[in-house]
């Protein structure tokens, strides 16, 4: 019978909505210490990366924990405490895909935990990038190419990318900064 699902599946489905994953919460501007703080009032597991970064006030110059991700805080929940989540002041959505929310690794989180650790160590100031590969489409989001929408023909470097675009039924190729692209979904 097509659409049934087996014992065996309601099992597994019934797993994944009681044991705890780490997801990607999606936070509001600048919230992102206050939501960590209220998730592990409400008793759930947090994580906030923070990265240290110089920054220049009137008088002088300060260094400051900042979000590694801004306006992103792991938390690890059972999906059975989704709407305790939601309901979170400052949180807007939990990262999900094709609707349904996007469970972490732990390895991919226990990786985000030991970079943190060697940029608190090492004092580099990462530079946050968007992750952008060949074939994927993007818009320029600043720049003299602003507003140009493109696919990534291929990646040179750290920072540079080569974007074709499509114009008069040719495709033209300019080398854009990654930080001026945004990745667009494809619909």
């Amino acid at each position: 019978m097509i659409g049934s699902t087996t014992g065996r599946e309601r099992a597994i489905r019934e797993r994944l909505y009681r044991e705890p994953r780490w997801y990607a919460c999606y936070t509001s501007a600048r919230r992102e210490k206050k939501v960590e703080a209220l998730l592990r009032d409400r008793g759930f597991e947090s994580y906030l990366p923070l990265v240290m970064r110089k920054r220049q006030w009137t008088d002088r110059q300060v260094i400051v924990p900042w979000p590694m991700f801004p306006s992103y805080v792991f938390a690890r929940f059972a999906l059975c405490d989704f709407h305790a989540i939601l309901t979170t002041p400052g949180i807007a959505t939990v990262v999900r895909t094709n609707g349904l929310p996007t469970p972490i690794p732990d390895e991919e989180l226990d990786n985000v935990r030991q970079l943190a650790e060697v940029l608190a160590r090492s004092e580099i100031e990462p530079v946050i990038r968007p992750l952008v590969k060949a074939g994927q489409r993007v818009r320029v989001t600043d720049g003299p190419f602003k507003g140009i929408r493109g696919i990534v023909v291929q990646v040179r470097g750290r920072r540079r990318v080569l974007v074709g675009l499509r114009a008069v039924g040719q495709a033209l190729q300019v080398n854009i900064d990654t930080r001026y692209l945004q990745p667009l979904n494809d619909d």
